[in-house]
């Protein structure tokens, strides 16, 4: 009888043959460093072949560069990047709110949105303050820990959460009823916390932004560090709620 298929090449299977190439891109994008033919085979689970076909592709069009065997996004990408800054309304309703809300608590705040299993940074307004908190433009993380990740997981649709925690931690699993009781509370506050769940040392308040569709567009964050939030959790939490209110208004008018 033929061994199962490891984790990663079975999940390079489900990928239509046509998505591949995405794959590749969105790999080298999460990475945030170059990475070898090597890293993205383990990554994507690709053969060599496969993936060396993918990559010339995307470096043909200037999406990859390739340096010293190591492959980066190209910059096709960046102009992608700045297409997107350009044309996101969440970002142009959302930025000045933010900036009045890191002025306010003298702490970063960050605009999060969910994309498939991820949470990805989309804008950064960065504390004053020489010692500060920051999720870097771009930067994403899975939709497992901290009060970005779990503010999105709790209001992602129901089918859509169920696939991600069914992929976490199994269908039925005792850590799977417990992550949906969480997350159910998440919801029933009205926003997420947490302390040093992805990054030691740092404090977060996620409060869900509500479009038009009645579906959470993205998240708004606070970030401070620990020691200087845990006198003044309370009044953090107020003003990140009434900031995303603020955002969520306009949203709903547009």
């Amino acid at each position: 009888m033929a061994s199962p298929a490891p984790p990663v090449a079975a999940a390079a299977a489900a990928v239509p043959a046509a998505d591949r190439v995405l794959q590749v891109l969105a790999v080298l994008a999460r990475q945030g460093r170059p990475l070898t033919a090597a890293e993205l085979m383990a990554h994507t689970g690709l053969t060599r072949s496969t993936l060396y076909r993918q990559l010339a592709r995307l470096r043909r069009w200037g999406f990859v560069i390739e340096r010293e065997g190591s492959y980066a996004p190209g910059p096709l990408s960046l102009q992608m990047a700045l297409g997107f800054d350009l044309a996101s309304e969440l970002m142009r309703q959302a930025r000045p709110t933010m900036e009045e809300l890191a002025r306010q608590s003298h702490e970063s705040v960050g605009l999060i949105v969910a994309v498939n299993d991820q949470a990805i940074c989309l804008d950064m307004v960065e504390s004053h303050q020489s010692l500060r908190c920051s999720f870097e433009k771009g930067r994403s993380v899975p939709l497992r820990a901290g009060a970005s990740a779990k503010c999105l997981l709790a209001h992602l649709p129901p089918a859509a959460r169920a696939a991600v925690l069914d992929a976490q931690y199994g269908a039925g699993t005792a850590e799977r009823a417990a992550a949906e009781a969480e997350l159910a509370a998440i919801r029933q506050a009205g926003h997420a916390l947490s302390a040093s769940e992805v990054d030691d040392g740092v404090w977060g308040c996620s409060v869900p932004l509500m479009g038009a569709s009645h579906q959470a567009a993205g998240v708004l964050t606070l970030m401070a560090p620990i020691l200087r939030a845990q006198h003044q959790e309370a009044a953090l939490v107020q003003m990140t709620v009434v900031a995303a209110a603020r955002i969520s208004r306009r949203l709903l008018l547009h």
